[in-house]
């Protein structure tokens, strides 16, 4: 199929025709592909993944001989002359890497404000999913912030009261296991951590490179005088207020419980939630099951630039207004400063993100993979202070989680032969067995027919 052809009802056709397998043929410039059908391509691949299924669904970029096949398999089908069988190979993957820096404030017992993201990526086919929205979107504003408040850091006189805690997460396309796996590590092993300390908030930034929404998403509704509705505040002031207005922003606030009957969360925050921790994750979707957040289609092609800087300088600026209580005083030195959001630097965190596939079960296993991660962490070492790497491995306490891909080596195709020619050859074998067994049983009556022609042709 062509990405236009899957459906999920196709998709539910195929099983109920025994199907060997699908092999979707992805276009090499994803933005020729009409909205509508990729709108469409996100919803089935997203009801796919929710499926059991022991029919594999394959994904490869399409080429000349690829797209031959395609047509010519398309022309056999209406005359059932042919088939396609196509074989891969499995990789098993352990948990990834974790990394913290920190920024610390002018006092010693400051509160602690945290960020987060998460840098993996989810879709159909691991190889080719890039997670250029969901969520390298979220890791290039993180690592903006970053480097925006450790100019104001850097000096004495600017320097707030607050503590900066910098987290990226592998497997948050997996139930944030990783964010799991780190506040465990900090809340139950470490003897002192911030975590431990006074929180402040925790900020998780999730699908930002689009969209003119930007959508609060608390576990819990803030309370008045806390420091979540201070910084909901921010954001509607500086949405409305500043010099440069975006008034055609929308700022909401999503309210979702969390069900401790189910064995997943919808958005990284509720992770820290469970463990009493208030957190909220800004993002421009509203729903957390939103096909967006985990497709192949997910490329950058569908990222505007414009907003993912919009975007950052609204959260920059909310985020320096808490930490300084102040007003417009606070971007007018940021821009003194030049700590302004730049263009150049998005662009290029962005390219070099979606560069490679970062889905859970590829990280640490191929040089490029390795180079990202050795990337960001230079990153924040360049910015933070206090950054420690962890390296997460499953174990007891993680589901039972394996992956399987068979992109990481070339696909194997073979042509075989029609069932007209399956029923014909089986046929003749079971002619031929009769025939055999039918003289083993008459073997006594066979051989006397036999002597007595023998002995009549030498008379």
């Amino acid at each position: 199929m062509k990405v236009e052809d899957f459906t999920t009802e196709k998709y539910s056709e195929a099983q109920r025709q025994n199907a060997a397998a699908i092999l979707i043929l992805l276009p090499q410039n994803i933005s020729s592909i009409p909205h509508n059908a990729v709108e469409s391509f996100m919803v089935s691949e997203s009801e796919t993944l929710q499926k059991e299924t022991l029919m594999p669904v394959y994904v490869a970029p399409e080429d000349e001989q690829l797209l031959y096949m395609y047509e010519e398999v398309k022309q056999a089908a209406a005359t059932r002359t042919s088939s396609i069988f196509v074989r891969g190979n499995s990789v098993i993957y352990a948990w990834g890497c974790l990394f913290q820096g920190v920024l610390l404030g002018a006092v010693e017992d400051a509160p602690t404000i945290v960020i987060a993201a998460h840098y993996d990526s989810y879709g159909l086919a691991p190889w080719l999913s890039y997670g250029a929205d969901s969520n390298a979107g979220g890791v290039t504003i993180l690592i903006e912030l970053a480097r925006l408040f450790q100019k104001l850091y850097s000096s004495p006189r600017t320097r707030p009261q607050f503590n900066l805690m910098f987290s990226l997460t592998g497997g948050g396309k997996y139930n944030f296991l990783g964010t799991k796996r780190w506040i465990e590590e900090n809340l139950d092993h470490a003897e002192s951590s911030l975590l431990h300390d006074n929180v402040a908030l925790v900020l998780c930034l999730d699908t930002l490179a689009n969209g003119d929404e930007l959508y609060m998403h608390v576990s819990r509704p803030p309370k008045p005088d806390t420091p979540m509705q201070s910084f909901i505040q921010q954001l509607e002031e500086v949405t409305t207020t500043r010099s440069h207005q975006f008034p055609w922003v929308k700022v909401g606030l999503v309210h979702k419980k969390i069900n401790l009957v189910e064995s997943t969360v919808a958005w990284e925050h509720e992770r820290y939630s469970l463990r009493r921790i208030l957190g909220f994750t800004l993002s421009h979707l509203e729903d957390p099951k939103s096909e967006l957040r985990g497709s192949i289609l997910d490329t950058m092609s569908k990222v505007d630039f414009r907003k993912l800087k919009r975007n950052g300088i609204i959260i920059a600026e909310a985020l320096a207004r808490y930490m300084y209580n102040l007003s417009d005083k606070v971007t007018e030195y940021m821009k003194t400063q030049h700590t302004d959001i730049q263009d150049s630097r998005i662009s290029s965190l962005m390219s070099f993100l979606t560069s490679v596939p970062r889905a859970t079960q590829l990280l640490d296993k191929e040089p490029s993979h390795i180079l990202l991660v050795n990337s960001l962490e230079h990153e924040f070492k360049r910015y933070l202070q206090q950054v420690h790497r962890h390296t997460f491995r499953q174990d007891k306490r993680d589901p039972d989680i394996t992956f399987f891909d068979q992109m990481s080596q070339p696909i194997v195709m073979y042509r075989v032969k029609p069932a007209a020619f399956d029923l014909f050859l089986g046929g003749c074998i079971a002619a031929y067995l009769g025939i055999v067994y039918y003289a083993i049983q008459n073997f006594g009556f066979l051989y006397t027919k036999l002597k007595a022609a023998v002995k009549t042709k030498h008379h």
